[in-house]
């Protein structure tokens, strides 16, 4: 009676966080509206197609990560390591391809060696228990720095136009990077929303140690899920290779910030247990927007680091109000 009552419970917290993140996504999806009304007063360019899919191109890499960081803080955990994850992958490819592997193995070695990666980061913090923070900001630095030292800290050139195709391309008139993170984020949606493993997720992240007590292997999922981030990671790492023709070691390095507030400010809780897909991926088109408004404003790159920052630190204060009223 008592293990039922636990069960009861335990699903009546998850719909209640469901229900909570739905109202927090029609929130950010009348903030994107309203930024669209506002910039296209502002200014005569920002409504027109080519800009908006110009938004989401731009923003489709930082999604990705975006979008596969948030089931692992929802699970308890963290990444860091995930632009630097997505910067390695670019260069594995341009190495391996320049020495003379087809472009397309080299494309899936370096998913599965950054996978491989990521599994790591997950043993060292569901094995030997070490804070996910630490172990991913080690990591982090550790894979910057191998990637220079591949290049000697230059960038390798990745012209061959079927796999340039992957960052330029279109589907149905549609950027191909921007259908890349949709199709990720509808899939990622209906795992935390449709299945027994998306469930668990949020209970991991909830409460773990009651979690365990109900047979969750709270372990195995976080595991799982820095797995998928480090494949995830390569792939977006990828497709910014091909958009620029070029592998740079710090090509992504410099969106983890926009990667962190775009989860956060999407609902993600920094605590665990509540967040969801489809608010990071409003957070993601609103920062990009915010991006893009801004520089057709001629608005100086500074002050957009002013921006990002601030709505970074908001985001972060509107997660812990919230989470103080949840616990009231």
């Amino acid at each position: 009676m008592k293990m039922k009552f636990s069960t009861q419970r335990r699903v009546g917290k998850h719909k209640e966080f469901l229900s909570s993140d739905l109202a927090g996504v029609v929130v950010l999806g009348i903030l994107f509206f309203g930024l669209i009304i506002v910039f296209s007063v502002l200014s005569p360019y920002f409504l027109k197609v080519n800009n908006l899919l110009r938004i989401g191109t731009n923003m489709a890499v930082i999604g990705l990560m975006a979008v596969v960081g948030t089931p692992v803080i929802i699970a308890g955990a963290l990444d860091l390591s995930v632009a630097a994850i997505a910067g390695l992958a670019g260069v594995l490819v341009a190495l391996l391809s320049l020495a003379g592997i087809n472009i397309w193995v080299a494309a899936i070695l370096a998913v599965a060696i950054c996978g491989a990666i990521g599994g790591a980061n997950g043993l060292l913090v569901t094995r030997l228990k070490l804070n996910s923070l630490i172990v991913t900001l080690g990591t982090m630095s550790i894979i910057t720095g191998a990637a220079l030292v591949l290049t000697n800290g230059l960038t390798k050139p990745l012209i061959e136009p079927g796999f340039n195709w992957l960052g330029s391309g279109r589907l149905a008139g549609i950027p191909f990077p921007l259908v890349a993170m949709l199709v990720f984020s509808v899939v990622l949606w209906w795992i935390l929303a449709r299945t027994k493993f998306g469930r668990e997720v949020y209970a991991a992240g909830g409460n773990a140690d009651a979690s365990r007590l109900m047979g969750v292997n709270v372990e195995r999922i976080q595991l799982a899920l820095y797995i998928a981030s480090g494949a995830v990671g390569a792939l977006a790492g990828i497709i910014l290779a091909a958009m620029l023709g070029a592998a740079a070691p710090n090509a992504a390095g410099q969106q983890l910030l926009t990667v962190i507030a775009a989860i956060i400010l999407g609902g993600t809780s920094l605590y665990g247990g509540r967040g969801s897909i489809w608010g990071t991926v409003l957070a993601v088109l609103i920062l990009g927007t915010l991006n893009n408004g801004l520089t057709l404003l001629d608005v100086s790159s500074f002050w957009q680091d002013i921006t990002r920052g601030s709505v970074l630190i908001l985001a972060v204060a509107f997660d812990q109000i919230r989470t103080r009223a949840a616990g009231s």
